[in-house]
This record gives structure tokens, sequence and C-alpha cells, in this order.
């Protein structure tokens, strides 16, 4: 029987055929064999490894720390270092940090970004500006607009296609390529900065731009913003290439860009420097431009002291163009050819309107200091300054009156400036003769310059100390300081030829610091000055006020006592006056009042400080003492400037020398009242000689300026009244020493602190001199002397007032003689006269002086005949050196009657 096909034998679904079945079990087989290999390998591997780790660590010490140390080995280092291992592991670690650096800034970009929402770059101008400069009364002293162009914005195709290369070429080679942020030269400069190369900028001009738009007054601050003002800037240098063209963005940096001074805008400063509009600039010019706004302060074409390093910049500018293929070399040489600052228009063709000139220009570049350049550009600024415009027209009447009489010295220039004395505010200030002067009209002498200032130097840097109470011998005005030559002492380590000497030529000798002071002697203030230590007094000076005296010099000597070799600021050095004028105590000068922002919002207000107590009000008053005592001076000294009609002041005076011809080059007049201190300069701009000593200049600029301005303006403001003058401090007392009467501090004790010792010597009474073995007993005479030692020569200083203590009666001299007798009622005298004329000659009756007699020829006595009443008759004659002799006779009286007299 035939079977059905269904019932032919087939292999279920789940059976295997044989061939199958043995496929799979090889393919198992050969999967388990894998994973057992790959296990087996990697615990070979591990095994291995340790091994390898035990192997190496038995290599090295036990004791952890030596081991710790041991790995550090360089040669173990180094293998590890090139091994596969050692080169894995550093790229996993630069992996990571990459990583994590990327995710860093990605979140400090969210993180700052939401703070900058409220910019608006969309909605970025550039404005022009304004700042007003008022006086303390609201008079208008400048409007700051620069001829109306403070800043002036102009388009891009009215500014010459050299100055977008010039400034491409200096500022960012890259700008047209990188993306608002060049990483390259960040990198670099981080490297230059780190590696100790110097500091470079990796900011491009996008960054630039946020800068000075939006983070002027951050990078003016004194951590100039800090990380993060540079991380805003990147984001928002980012964002503003997106919303920008390239050419917008340049052209807008152009238009803000500061150019030096007040010049914000390459058309503000292509006007300014040059007199034309941003489109006509040359290459030269370009390139100049191009240069300044790296540091325009320094860079500002009117800063001359910072003109080397312009032109050094501008010459890199044409060499970078070059490199940019801009221009070519020959065009590059041939604009460094060009004496480009004698092209420059004169600064003061910008400031014709202006009132006080020097003044405003002092505060203008003070506030741009402290608050940034930009800032203050940004304008809307309202300044109230210190300045009293009445006081600053009589200052400026007073240097053109002084200005008449230049030709009297062969000088060309003036400058003062006033300090109130209560407030030490600048209430008037002349920078120079004319400002307007092309040569040297805009450098205000008072601020800019450091000037010798002579004797003026002596009240606040030699007798201000030495008059401070101290340990052993204490000083005061009626102190002897023996006027000799101290040459041996002074012109120690001097290499050159030295002389030390008053200005007269003569030595005084035993004199008063009162009359050394008041007559400008130059030893007792090198006296003093050893006396206080160099370094003490210059302290002292700094204290009240002179600051910048020596500041910079470290090889100074006692020369700096007489005002010589070192330089002062003119409104330094009038500080320090009023602060003797203050009584000895020390206020910061002071140019503002208040600043107040666009808004109206006050940004900075001044308000009066305690003085600074630098020495005693004792000490103040005598130094004031002798600068007004008008019989300590010589009689040339008291003519107007040095009195000041109507006015309580003191006044020191100063002249300096030029070094090589030792001709007189600075005349100087300090006077201060109690309500204002005053200095005064006059002599040539380039420091040349000038033809006398004579003080008539600035006596007459002095004299007008303080009797005007005391009388007009402080004394209508109630601010001062005739007669007022320092008030005596409690302490100050009136003794004699040495001969002399005179005021003294109350830590002054002649017995105790003096150095003083008195004794008694006998002199010549005749001619004052020490008495020898010749002198005749009847001219000797006793006087108390006192004796103190030298405080720089070291020698012995005896003083006798009106007496010679050095030299001995030569015996030299002979001396007159004289007889009386009678004739009838008449007197005879017979006279013999000695070395010497006759002078004088005296009768007496009696006892009493008998006057209107005379002698004839033969001796007979006129005027005068004996009546009977005389008892004793004397004659006393007197020679020309001062000699006297006598002859007395005695009478008996006959009658009780009158004196009789023909």
């Amino acid at each position: 029987m035939v079977k059905n096909k269904a019932d032919k034998i087939l292999p279920s679904k789940k059976e295997k055929t044989p061939a199958k079945q043995v496929k799979k079990t090889a393919n198992k087989k050969k999967k388990t064999n894998f994973w057992d290999d790959f296990r087996a390998k990697r615990k070979a591997k591990k095994e291995a490894e340790a091994r390898r780790k035990a192997e190496y660590l038995a290599t090295l010490p036990k004791e952890p720390v030596k081991r710790f140390f041991a790995r550090l080995h360089p040669k173990r280092v180094f293998k590890w270092f090139f091994s596969w291992r050692g080169q894995k592991t550093i790229l996993k670690t630069i992996g990571v940090l990459f990583l994590l650096m990327v995710i860093g800034i990605g979140g400090l970009f969210l993180y700052y970004k939401k703070d900058l929402d409220k910019i608006r770059l969309d909605e970025m101008s550039i404005s022009e500006t304004v700042n007003t400069y008022l006086d303390k009364n609201g008079v208008v002293l400048w409007k700051d607009t620069g001829n109306e162009d403070y800043r002036l914005v102009v388009d891009a195709a009215d500014i010459s296609p050299y100055m977008y290369q010039a400034t491409i070429a200096i500022e960012d080679r890259n700008f047209y390529s990188h993306i608002g942020v060049d990483f390259t030269a960040l990198i670099r400069a981080a490297f230059s900065t780190l590696s100790g190369q110097g500091v470079q900028g990796g900011s491009t001009l996008t960054q630039q731009l946020i800068k000075q738009v939006y983070f002027s007054d951050e990078a003016a601050s004194e951590d100039r913003g800090g990380l993060t003002r540079k991380i805003k800037e990147l984001i928002l240098a980012i964002e503003l290439e997106r919303m920008y063209t390239k050419d917008q963005i340049i052209t807008m940096y152009l238009n803000q860009s500061p150019y030096g001074g007040r010049r914000n805008g390459v058309e503000s400063a292509a006007r300014t420097y040059f007199g034309k509009s941003a489109k006509d600039l040359t290459l030269a010019e370009s390139a100049l431009l191009a240069a300044i706004p790296n540091n325009p302060a320094i860079l500002n074409p009117y800063n001359t002291y910072g003109n080397q390093k312009l032109i050094e910049r501008q010459h890199k500018v044409l060499d970078d163009m070059v490199s940019m293929n801009y221009i070519s070399q020959e065009e590059a040489n041939a604009a460094k050819e060009v004496a480009i600052l004698d092209t420059i228009k004169p600064e003061s063709s910008q400031y014709a309107d202006m009132l006080a000139p020097h003044f405003v220009l002092e505060v203008r570049e003070q506030l741009e200091e402290k608050y940034g350049i930009s800032t203050m550009r940004a304008g809307g600024w309202t300044i109230t300054t210190t300045l009293d415009y009445r006081a600053q027209e009589i200052a400026e009447a007073a240097v053109a009156e002084g200005a008449q009489y230049l030709s009297t010295n062969r000088s060309n220039n003036i400058a003062m400036v006033s300090v109130d004395v209560e407030t030490s505010q600048v209430v008037a200030m002349v920078g120079s003769v004319d400002f307007f002067n092309p040569t040297y009209g805009e450098l205000n002498v008072t601020t800019d310059s450091l000037v010798e200032p002579g004797s003026t130097i002596k009240p606040i840097l030699d007798y201000a100390p030495l008059f401070m109470e101290r340990e052993g011998i204490n000083y005061g005005p009626g102190t002897i300081l023996r006027d000799e030559n101290i040459n041996s002492v002074y012109c120690a380590g001097y290499s050159g030829a030295c002389n030390l000497a008053n200005a007269t030529g003569q030595y005084y000798g035993n004199v008063t610091i009162r009359f050394s002071l008041g007559h400008s002697l130059n030893i007792a203030a090198v006296k003093a000055l050893y006396i206080n230590g160099v370094d003490n007094s210059l302290e002292i000076a700094h204290a009240l006020g002179d600051t910048s005296y020596c500041e910079n010099n470290s090889n100074y000597g006692l020369a700096i006592a007489i005002g010589s070799g070192c330089g002062v600021r003119l409104v330094e050095h009038a500080n320090a006056y009023a602060s003797l004028a203050r009584g000895g105590s020390y206020k910061d000068l002071t140019y503002v009042l208040e600043v107040k922002n666009s808004s109206g919002d006050v940004i900075e207000s001044w308000t009066d400080s305690e003085a600074t107590r630098v020495v005693d009000e004792q000490v103040a008053y005598m130094v004031s003492d002798i600068l007004s005592d008008r019989s300590a001076r010589f009689a040339s000294f008291n003519t107007p400037g040095f009195v000041v009609d109507g006015v309580w002041t003191a006044t020191k005076t100063g002249t300096t020398t030029t070094t090589k011809s030792s001709q007189a080059k600075d005349s100087l007049m300090a006077s201060y009242s109690t309500a204002l201190a005053t200095i005064v300069w006059n002599g040539n701009h380039d420091g040349s000689g000038i033809y006398s000593t004579s003080k008539e200049v600035v006596r007459r600029v002095v004299n007008t300026f303080m009797g005007r301005t005391h009388k007009e303006i402080y004394a209508a403001d109630g601010r001062w009244t005739s007669g007022d003058q320092p008030i005596k401090p409690a302490g100050i007392k009136t003794l004699t020493v040495n001969g002399k009467t005179d005021i003294w501090p109350s830590w002054y004790d002649s017995k105790k602190n003096s150095g003083i010792v008195k004794e008694t010597m006998t002199f010549n009474r005749y001619n004052k001199k020490l008495a020898s073995e010749c002198t005749p007993e009847n001219y000797k005479i006793e006087i108390e002397v006192t004796k103190t030692t030298d405080p720089m020569t070291g020698k012995e200083v005896i003083t006798a007032d009106g007496y010679d203590t050095e030299n001995s009666d030569p015996c030299d001299y002979v001396a007159p003689q004289v007889s009386l007798s009678t004739s009838g009622n008449n007197l005879i005298v017979v006279i013999s006269k000695g070395s010497a004329d006759i002078a004088d000659y005296t009768l007496y009756v009696n006892g009493v002086e008998k006057g209107g007699i005379s002698l004839s020829a033969s001796g007979l006595v006129n005027g005068y005949t004996l009546n009977g009443t005389e008892s004793s008759v004397k004659i006393t004659i007197t020679d020309s050196a001062g000699y006297s002799a006598s002859s007395e006779i005695t009478l008996t009286p006959t009658s009780s009657g009158a004196d009789s007299e023909d």
C-alpha cells in the first residue's frame, strides 16, 4: 500500500537536521571560546599589570614619603611622559579640561548675557557733547565744546580712506576677518604678558568701541572693571558684529575714539589739529591721528612731553600700513619726512572765549585723570570751580601792570596763583603773562613747571622746623646763629666750585634769626637745615604743602636750604604759605566745588575738612612775625608789595641763579595775610638769566593784587577786615636774651634748653674791643656776655650786645686831652686831639649841663661867664671814635644869684 505524502516522514519545525545541528553546536562552541578568550586575556593583562606594578613598587623605598619623592625622580617622570600610558593619560586630561572650559565659557556667556539685555546695540549712536565750567559765583568760565564741536559725528564718506587704513593697521589687523573677538590676538597678548615680554592689548576695534560707549567708567576705575568687564565686552562685541557691517563699526569707532585733550572723534581732531575736515586728511596726518587713541593723555599733540613718543608711534603706524600693503614703502618714507608737529595749529586758538584759561584747563585735566577721559568727554557735565572771577580779573590786571616793567630786568614772563587761607581753595591763577603767546603762553608755570624757589623756601623748609619743640637746645627769633664763612662744612663732598655767601657778599657776625630771615641771609638758613636734618625738614615742608620739593631728587644737599637744586610747583608753594597763615595746619588744595552730570545729579561736592596740624601755632606765629617785621628787613625791602597799604601781610622774596654764569634767573615773592596766600614768579620762559635781582615786577603784582582783592572782595564779602592779623597764641612770651628782646615759644627756657652760658668779660669802653694789657684802666668796662657753641662749626660763639668779642684792643689809639681854667669871669678850654677829631663837647656847672655854648679858636667859652654861684665847672669832650676826656675845676661861690649866660 502506498502511503500518502502527508504520511511521509518530515522533520518537525522544532527538529533540526543533523547538519544544522552540527553547525549550531560548532557556533555555540566558537562563541563560548571567544568570551572565554576575552576574559582570559583580560585577566592575563590585569595580572601582568599587577606584576609590573609590583615589580615597579619593589624598586621604590617602602617608607611612604621617600616612595612619593622617588616617583617624582626626573628619569621616572620622563619615562612615563613619553610612554603610551602617559600620553594616553595626558590626552584624556586635556580633553576633560577642554570640555570643562567650553562648558565654563558657555555658562559665563549665558550668565552675563542676561545682564546685558538692557543694552540696545541696535540703538547705538554717537552724539556731540558740551561741558560747562563755572566760577564759585556761577560765572561761566568756559563751555567746553571745542569751538562748538567737542565731538563731531560724520558719515563714512567724510573720512579719509587713509584714516581707516591707518587705524586698522595699528589697532586691529584682523578686523575684517574676526567675529568681533580675535582669539589669536587674545592668546598672543596673554602669552606676552605672562612671559614678561611686555603688556599687549588683545582687544579688537569692536571691543574697544564697546568699552568706550558702555564701559568707560569701569575701564577708568582702579581695577579697570576686572574680568567681568572683559567678558561683557566679548559678548557685546560678538553681538554688535551680527547687527552692523564692518564699515559701520569702524566708522562708529572713528567718531567715538579719544584723540587727545578734549577731542573725541576724528572730525573734531582733524579740525582742531589741522584745521580741515577728516575727509581731507593726508597720509601723514592720518597716521598721526591713528597713533593717539592708544594713550590720548600722553600722545596728545599739545602735550610736548609726549611728542617724541607720538612721532615714534606714527612711524609704527606707517610701517604697519606698508606690511598690510595699504601703502608702499616710498609713500611711508615720504610721510615720515613731513614735519607733522610743525603743522599743528596752536592750542590757544581753541580757547578764544575761555575765561581764566590756565585754571580751567588745569581743572579739566584733573577731572579727566580722576574720572577718565572718555567719561568726561561724554559731555553734559557742569563743573563749579573754586575760582572767584572777581579776584581773577584783579590778578590779570596786576600781571598786566607788572608786564609794563619786564624791561627793567630783561625778562618776558610772569605767573601768579592765590589760595584762600581758610579753605585752601584756588581763587585766582595766571599761568603766564599772555596765554595766547604762541611760544610759551599755554604753559601754566604755576602747575606744570618745577621752579627753584630761592629764599622763599626758607620759612617753610628751614625756620618752621627749627622753631619746633625738640630735645636739647631750642630756638626762637632771638637766637644767635653766627653769620660767617662755613664753606668748610657746606662744601664738603662737592667736587666742583663751591662757595656759600650772602647776596650782599658780606658776613654780619653774631646776628639773630630775626635779622637773618628778615634780611634773607643764607648762612643761618643753611645752619638751620643742618640742625634740623635734611630729611626731617623735607618731611615738614611736604606736610605743609610743598609736596614736590626735592620729591624726585635723592642727591640733594644743604643747598636746598636756600632754594637751589630742587623745584616747587607754585600752587603748592602758595598752599604751604597758606598753612603758615592758618597757624601751621595743612589742608588739601581744592579746585572744584561741585560736579553734576547731564541729569543734574551731584557726582562730587566739596565739603570743608578739618585741617591737619603740622607745626605748633606758636611756630607759625614766630615765622609770620618775622616776615611781617619791617625793622628786620633792609630798607629797600619796605617798598609797596613788601608792604601793602592797609593790609597786614607777611612777605618773603626769592632769587635763583643760572647754573653756569650765576646770573639771576627766577624772581619770586610770597605774600600772605589772614585771608590769602599768594605767590608771584617772574623770569624768562626758557630759563635764561634776567638782568638784575630787582623785585620791581613781582612786588608791583603783589601790591596790586593783595591790596585790591582784600579791599574790593574779601572786605565786601565780610571775610576780612582792615587790621586783621594773626592772633598771638597762648604761650608766646617776650624775653631779653643775648641782649636782645624778642618773642619766644612757651617751651623755651634760657636756663635749661638755650645752650647759653653767661660770664663777665672786660672790654675797652670806647672802641668796644676786648681789653688788652695795654688798655688804660679808665677805659675798661665789665660786660656780661653769653657763650654758646655753634651747632654746625662747633666753634664757641660769644655775644655781647654792641661789643667786639673777637678782636682785642690794639692800644694804638691816642685819646684826646682837655684842660679847663678861668680868666676873670671867663672859662678857658685847651684841647689836644688824639687819633680822631673832636666830635662834641659838653659844659656842666654845678653838675647841670649847660646848652648853647661854643668854643672860640683861642679856647674861650662863648655863651657862659662866671657869676660867683659856681662851686664846680666841668668840660667833657668826645671824639669821633667814641673816646672822651674831661677836666673839672672847683670854685668858691661868692654870690647866690642866678647863673649868667651870654
